[in-house]
């Protein structure tokens, strides 16, 4: 007598999900609380901030903003330090008062999660300009290094030895910025983005 054979359909992950590009689960957990999605994304140079809001045809992006804008308000330093995205956490919460987008949740995507991380430095200045994110107080960075007091202690330290100084501070150097001088720097654009 011939048994009848079982056969089992395999399951066929999603696109995004075989990629490596999307967690399905933690997307769904995050749409579920209906407000816009604060996504950072970080390149080897650059930040990408970008309030998206989900719709059932595409996700749609409802303010953005990008190291290059804090070039034009006269930024000298690197794009993707950790000054530079409290910086661009103020700038997207500015963009989000002028559209009446009082409060999002983080969407760190597939990336780890780290202490006072350039990530939460993000959400640090954007909740300093009133966008409610709700995240634990004690995972943000300290305002010593948001506002760039340890670089400037840093530099002064190494200021004494001319060879450490140049090598450590080469990129801030080679754009005209003096390490000494961040603190007023973050201040001046601070100053700006508010009156934006």
């Amino acid at each position: 007598m011939a048994r009848k054979k079982t056969y089992t359909i395999p399951t066929i992950k999603l696109r995004r999900h075989q990629e490596g590009k999307t967690n399905y689960r933690k997307r769904l957990g995050l749409l579920k609380a209906r407000k816009p999605r604060l996504v950072v994304r970080k390149s080897l140079k650059n930040l990408l901030v970008q309030l998206v809001q989900y719709r059932p045809a595409g996700d749609r992006i409802l303010a953005s903003a990008h190291s290059h804008e804090l070039y034009k308000l006269g930024w000298k330093a690197s794009g993707k330090n950790i000054p530079a995205a409290y910086l661009l956490g103020m700038l997207i919460a500015q963009k989000a008062k002028k559209q009446q987008i009082r409060e999002a949740v983080l969407d760190l995507g597939l990336q780890v999660s780290s202490k006072g991380s350039r990530i939460y430095a993000v959400v640090k200045g954007a909740r300093e300009q009133g966008l409610q994110i709700p995240v634990n107080e004690e995972i943000l960075p300290s305002l010593d290094i948001v506002n760039g007091k340890v670089v400037v202690s840093y530099a002064q330290l190494l200021k004494k030895e001319k060879a450490l100084y140049e090598k450590r501070f080469s990129g801030y150097l080679k754009h005209g910025c003096d390490p000494e001088q961040l603190g007023k720097m973050i201040q001046d654009i601070k100053n700006k983005i508010v009156k934006q």
